[in-house]
């Protein structure tokens, strides 16, 4: 009918157990605003249930509780494009700090919480539960990379590493004896923040995300998940690769940098790497993660 309204495909975001940052990034963006029709998201449209009809699901959060897998088995099955999106799906992330036993002995001793939904016996990825089309990894995934897996923009491809957009000046010349990072003081914002003290994992992480965290003077620490080169590999290949990094290009002890890279700081992230070469998990396919 002439004049009539162009259809556009209608999209849903499924929020399982997480801290609403990757919805924030996608409202963000603007670029799909008049090509996808928002249909469901708890967080700003007001309604219980997911259509029928639409296209394209991404899914935000953990499975930590029965509650979660039931949504996310029950949505899956009216879509044909599944994106598991950020470090929670991807890996449990933020949501993985509900394994831990104190947290949780703290949480069950509350008598009126008895009737939340029953918790699981530790946060899981969503693809435990189903087939996934697209990985999307970030905490949060920046708004560019949104539209990337949302529109697949002509020319857009995700760099190798965090290093190749990162833009810090590696040198030779200037080596440390040890971490110190923000105790050193001031920061130059030219040169690799590996050269300044820094434990900073961008040359085995998955670029894409423009660097904002080390352009600004923050080290990466890999939530954007492992770079092709380590992605179906064991955790012992990678972590050996960041290893002779920092022996070349410092001269920080081996045991202080061992000790740092297994350290809360890092381990939320950096030991997703692993999730990704299977093992009691399903093998996550380098072409399928952007």
């Amino acid at each position: 009918m002439e004049g009539a309204l162009k259809k556009i495909p209608k999209f849903a975001v499924l929020q399982l157990s997480g801290c609403a940052g990757c919805e924030v990034s996608l409202l963000n963006a603007s670029e799909w605003y008049d090509k996808y029709e928002l249909v469901y998201m708890p967080l700003v449209v007001s309604t219980h249930h997911i259509p029928d009809d639409i296209e394209v699901l991404l899914i935000s959060g953990g499975v930590r509780n029965d509650e979660d897998a039931y949504k996310l088995q029950r949505a899956v099955k009216l879509v044909d494009r599944v994106i598991a999106v950020g470090t929670c799906a991807i890996s449990g992330g933020v949501t993985n700090l509900g394994d831990r036993d104190d947290v949780r002995e703290i949480f069950l001793s509350q008598a009126k919480r008895a009737h939340l939904p029953q918790l699981l016996s530790k946060t899981h990825p969503v693809d435990a539960y189903v087939d996934i089309d697209l990985y999307l990894p970030g905490c949060p995934p920046t708004p560019e990379l949104f539209m990337g897996a949302l529109l697949d923009p002509q020319g857009f491809k995700a760099a190798s590493i965090v290093c190749a957009e990162c833009g810090r000046r590696k040198l030779n010349d200037m080596k440390p004896d040890h971490i110190t990072g923000f105790q050193k003081g001031d920061l130059d914002p030219d040169i690799c923040l590996v050269n300044q003290g820094f434990l900073c994992v961008g040359t085995s992480t998955r670029g894409g995300c423009r660097a904002p965290c080390t352009r600004a003077g923050h080290p990466c620490v890999g939530c954007r998940g492992p770079s092709n080169a380590f992605i179906e590999k064991e955790s012992g290949v990678w972590m050996e690769s960041i290893q002779r990094v920092f022996e070349r290009m410092t001269n920080i002890p081996s045991e202080e940098l061992n000790e740092a890279l297994r350290s809360p700081q890092l381990s939320m992230f950096l030991f997703q790497f692993s999730d990704y070469a299977g093992g009691n998990r399903r093998i996550r396919s380098k072409d399928k993660v952007l």
